[in-house]
């Protein structure tokens, strides 16, 4: 199971160690906002969320006067400062602690005043900003077993291949032993060298598949079950159910 965290346009973010692939993200970790394009982000399970700025790169570097901000979050619900979720005076948002249910859309209105020159007119001017939160599956504790790495596949990769170099290591040893050790009423081990291979297993939690449609920038990625879809198993896609309606169904009601 390969478990990424990424975001179109082609950003990527891993809890607690940023990788800055597009000017979406700068060098703080903020996300900011995108005019007319959904900025979608994935973020693993039990982590929190990236910062979410509620407006674009260009607005950031403008001067902005009297500033509001409306978040509403999945179901069209509106969003204050909890112990789940984080918004600042400035329209950051932040989701802690994020799980399967948390994912969907949250979109943000920065509304703000212009004020012409020559007439000193007051007009107000509304943006409106749209993130795509998704959820995928690295359990609590990865973190920890990566260290520092960026990549917590290739951590996990290294550590399999070294089991199995160590498990080559015990039939041989213990092939030489039989042979140079033990006397005739002992049937002789042998061990061909090579002989022992690692296979890669391609699955998804229950709750979590793949889709290169709807997450085309990473295809290969387990990402959690958008809704009217399901997975009740380890496979690898997620099967339509029309009556699921939440996010990360493992079944589907009749």
């Amino acid at each position: 199971m390969r478990a990424w965290a990424l975001l179109s346009a082609v950003l990527w973010y891993l809890t607690g160690v940023g990788c800055q692939r597009s000017s979406l993200l700068n060098k703080k970790g903020f996300i900011f906002g995108k005019i007319g394009h959904p900025v979608k982000i994935y973020v693993k399970l039990h982590q929190n969320s990236p910062v979410l700025i509620c407006m674009d790169l260009n607005r950031a570097n403008t001067e902005t006067v009297d500033p509001t901000y409306l978040w509403i979050g999945p179901k069209e619900k509106t969003l204050t400062d909890n112990s789940r979720i984080s918004i600042t005076e400035t329209g950051k948002l932040m989701v802690r602690d994020f799980l399967e249910p948390l994912s969907g859309l949250y979109s943000c209105t920065l509304s703000y005043k212009t004020v012409k020159a020559e007439t000193q007119e007051e007009t107000t001017v509304k943006r409106r900003y749209e993130f795509m939160i998704f959820v995928d599956p690295f359990a609590p504790g990865w973190k920890s077993a990566c260290n520092d790495s960026v990549d917590c596949e290739d951590i996990t990769n290294r550590n399999i291949l070294k089991a199995r170099d160590r498990i080559e290591e015990f039939f041989r040893s213990q092939a030489y032993t039989f042979y140079h050790r033990l006397n005739n009423t002992v049937p002789a081990m042998h061990f061909v060298d090579h002989s022992f291979q690692v296979v890669r297993m391609d699955s998804c939690r229950p709750g979590f598949g793949k889709d290169e449609g709807l997450h085309s920038n990473c295809a290969s990625c387990c990402v959690v079950c958008s809704p009217g879809n399901f997975s009740p198993d380890v496979d690898v896609t997620c099967q339509i159910c029309a009556s699921t309606q939440v996010y990360g169904a493992k079944s589907c009601p009749e």
